[in-house]
């Protein structure tokens, strides 16, 4: 059955780049130190910063207040965000079995893998499905799933011509993982 809206929660998965595999990581290790984040996600200390940062507006992440030193802080999951980190660690699973590296897709990455394995095979139909995305994010999007080899286009023979979407057996398994 084909969804006519796109999942608020996948959507905010996929609005920072290394918010799934953070998440997946506290999920697994009931929480953790900024500078082991730094070294299991090999992140930047900035990235990690600004992930952390975006985790905690969100409301999915926050600093342990029964732990250790101010300037060393530990994170945990908020109960919503335990919710979350759940999808996240599924998805991660999913991205690992495939080979796609952790922070390889881009913001709408998921939701385009998640809509096309929903039946939404047009560029306009992905575009309806999400609208607070540009036509320049999702064309990016859906060019990075192809060199990932998840998404592959194919041109139809009309007036004019048209492009349809469908999942390689890789995107099918991270749209399922997305589910």
């Amino acid at each position: 059955m084909r969804s006519t809206t796109s999942d608020p929660l996948l959507v905010q998965l996929g609005s920072h780049r290394w918010l799934v595999p953070l998440l997946a990581d506290l999920a697994a290790h009931n929480g953790a130190r900024f500078v082991e984040l730094i070294h299991r996600l090999m992140l930047s200390r900035d990235s990690c910063a600004r992930t952390l940062e975006a985790a905690t507006a969100i409301g999915w992440v926050q600093r342990n207040p029964g732990h250790g030193h101010p300037l060393r802080p530990e994170y945990i999951l908020t109960e919503t965000g335990k919710a979350a980190a759940a999808r996240a660690a599924t998805i991660s699973e999913a991205q690992t079995e495939i080979g796609l590296p952790p922070g390889a897709a881009t913001r709408w990455g998921l939701p385009l893998v998640a809509g096309i394995g929903a039946g939404h095979d047009r560029f306009n139909a992905l575009s309806r499905l999400l609208i607070p995305a540009t036509p320049r994010a999702l064309s990016q999007g859906l060019t990075a799933l192809g060199k990932h080899g998840l998404v592959t286009r194919a041109v139809l023979d009309m007036r004019p011509p048209a492009s349809r979407y469908d999942l390689t057996k890789n995107g099918q398994l991270l749209a399922a993982a997305c589910i």
